[in-house]
């Protein structure tokens, strides 16, 4: 069993102020935070993400990861040097990366417009590796890993050693499939991004979910992934700060591989 730390993904709450994520966090136990760039950390105000930097390290937190939203291949080299910039006034050496066009399932592409998907995932990974860092890409339905085979070529095609892959289930998903994508592309995870999401999208308290997530976590493989590894809570039942300290209890419980009380 692998270990990870728990953590939060700021668009979980993107109405908060940065400040308010960062005491959230730090009163429900987390131990890292995913800066999403679409609200709390854009690209290229480095001024703000130095400030989010020193707000997260005086809080005792660290910054697992800078949630972009580059779409591959559908950015500029502007684009791309915006982001690894941020992330490096933002403190953080892994930036997570959505493998293809947004909201397009793997099925849709052409062998050209794959190829050229993948040509571009290898650029950003080798200007991150100018820069010192990884990335990890989204794990995530209509993507590019939106189905075991499909995640499975990008994995081969993308043999990079800074390029790895976050997981978590698609909503709804049962969980001998998750164990399997699981056992598959363990190997190559860095983070988990963890939810409680029926097939329709409405969400659960995460304790609904506590044997799913437990027996998730539990047959993690080891990975090549050798940084600290995070578990981290992104969205909850209602966008609500009650059910997220309670999901917080609840994920800690998971990771210490302690049984959830009834």
């Amino acid at each position: 069993m692998r270990i990870f730390e728990p953590g939060l993904c700021s668009v979980t709450f993107r109405s908060l102020s940065p400040q308010a994520v960062i005491d959230l966090a730090v009163a429900n136990g987390i131990k890292a935070i995913e800066w999403g760039a679409d609200i709390h950390v854009p690209p290229g105000d480095l001024e703000n993400a130095r400030d989010v930097a020193e707000r997260t390290a005086k809080a005792g937190l660290t910054v697992s990861s800078y949630g972009s939203y580059i779409f591959a291949p559908d950015f500029t080299r502007e684009d791309l040097t915006a982001v690894l910039e941020t992330a490096k006034a933002l403190g953080t050496g892994h930036i997570r990366i959505w493998p293809g066009q947004r909201k397009r399932p793997s099925t849709d592409y052409s062998p050209a417009e794959r190829r050229r998907a993948t040509e571009a995932l290898a650029e950003i990974a080798r200007h991150a590796q100018d820069y010192g860092m990884t990335i990890g890409l989204e794990y995530h339905p209509n993507s590019l890993t939106d189905t075991l085979p499909s995640a499975l070529q990008l994995a081969q095609d993308l043999a990079m050693p800074n390029l790895f892959f976050y997981w978590q289930p698609a909503p709804g998903l049962p969980l001998e499939k998750a164990l399997a994508e699981i056992s598959e592309i363990g190997s190559r995870i860095c983070h988990l991004h963890v939810f409680a999401w029926l097939a329709d999208t409405s969400r659960l308290p995460l304790a609904d979910r506590a044997d799913y997530w437990r027996s998730c976590v539990e047959a993690l493989p080891q990975s090549e992934w050798t940084k600290r590894a995070y578990a981290m809570l992104e969205f909850v039942k209602g966008d609500d700060v009650s059910q997220f300290a309670e999901d917080s209890v609840t994920l800690s419980e998971i990771l210490a591989g302690h049984r959830v009380a009834d």
